[in-house]
């Protein structure tokens, strides 16, 4: 059994290293001589995608910095705490340096006897080399062919990525303040270092500057001694209309992409990983061959269930954006009171762990 992957990134080794180990065989083609991956990104995995990981692609512990509480803060109530999520005997979700995840799977597949990789002009002239093409670049001639109708939301703005070095703390609480230019979130990777996501609505032209005043304004946590180099990337969401093409399958953020306000675009690809390689077993395991049959049922079980968690984040994004604009404080202290009662706690746990079951 050979499969193709196209694009070189983190959810292509990701998903290159979960089918190697069932002894599949896999290519990945990319046309870029060298993936330059940014080391102010950093990834929030849950726990139960965590344990996923460890069990069954390969153990990331010793690159993994666990959290066991999330705090949410208003700026509209002075960064009075909104909620908070807690397991003081385990940890919640862990965060990952995009870099070292990315080096962790590429030295393990680079000496795998099931992995190639290689690079490609126009690989539709290969199609018929490989039972299965699972797609993941925006860029080439697949994409633009077969992928092209998708459901895309821009929420006009940037987010903003950096580490922040400070002083020494105990540094395992993850918090997100909704300010009133948009949602910021402060994700711990040690105790001298946390990473930030600063996602800002139609502030386009904002200079370092800027950005680095607006952090120190939100944060009474760090002694901030250095920020890191800083990048950004364009806010949108979308959902692909189709999954497959034949035996083409889509994958990654060319089938759904979210607001990073909760973290949870990889924690999606993940889940998705987990039930592709499912139905590859399965038929593995039958003596079938894999062939577009893969690709529609892989749809049908997930298409759904990634618009529907898609769509809550969104409604998320808008319920925190309706706040932020609302002038008096009632909003909030209603959404407080609402979000504190423990079963509703419990909920929004389940939905950030699990996704949609």
């Amino acid at each position: 059994m050979k499969v193709c992957i196209l694009g070189d990134g983190l959810t292509s080794l990701t998903l290159a290293k979960a089918l190697v180990n069932e002894n599949i065989y896999v290519e990945i083609f990319t046309n870029k001589k060298k993936n330059r991956i940014d080391k102010t990104r950093t990834i929030g995995i849950t726990k139960s995608n965590l344990e996923f990981i460890n069990d069954n692609i390969i153990n990331i512990e010793k690159i993994s910095w666990k959290l066991n509480k999330i705090e949410i803060f208003s700026e509209k109530l002075n960064r009075e705490k909104l909620l908070k999520f807690e397991d003081k005997n385990d940890q919640l979700f862990s965060i990952v340096k995009n870099y070292k995840l990315y080096e962790i799977f590429e030295k393990s597949l680079l000496k795998n006897k099931f992995f190639k990789k290689n690079h490609y002009k126009n690989i539709l002239t290969n199609i018929n080399n490989y039972d299965l093409i699972i797609n993941l670049d925006f860029s080439n001639s697949i994409s633009k062919k077969f992928f092209s109708k998708k459901i895309i939301k821009k929420y006009e703005g940037l987010a903003y990525t950096g580490i922040l070095k400070h002083e020494k703390i105990s540094n395992r609480v993850a918090r997100q303040i909704f300010t009133r230019n948009g949602p910021l979130a402060f994700l711990p990777t040690s105790n001298y270092e946390t990473s930030f996501v600063y996602s800002i609505s139609n502030l386009n032209n904002l200079n370092k500057e800027a950005l680095i005043k607006l952090i120190f304004q939100n944060n009474s946590f760090y002694k901030i001694r250095k920020i890191k180099k800083i990048s950004s990337f364009e806010l949108i969401s979308l959902n692909a209309r189709s999954y497959y093409h034949k035996n083409i399958l889509a994958f990654g953020e060319l089938i759904h992409k979210i607001h990073p306000l909760a973290g949870q675009g990889f924690n999606m690809t993940i889940r998705d990983t987990k039930i592709l390689v499912e139905i590859i077993n399965n038929k593995k395991n039958l003596g079938l061959k894999l062939n577009s049959s893969v690709n529609k049922e892989f749809q049908k079980k997930v298409q759904h269930r990634n618009f529907l968690f898609s769509s809550g984040i969104d409604f998320i994004y808008e319920f925190f954006n309706i706040e932020r604009k609302i002038t008096s404080d009632l909003f909030a202290k209603s959404l407080k009171f609402f979000v504190s009662k423990k079963p509703i706690n419990k909920i929004f746990k389940q939905f950030a762990d699990n996704g949609l079951i």
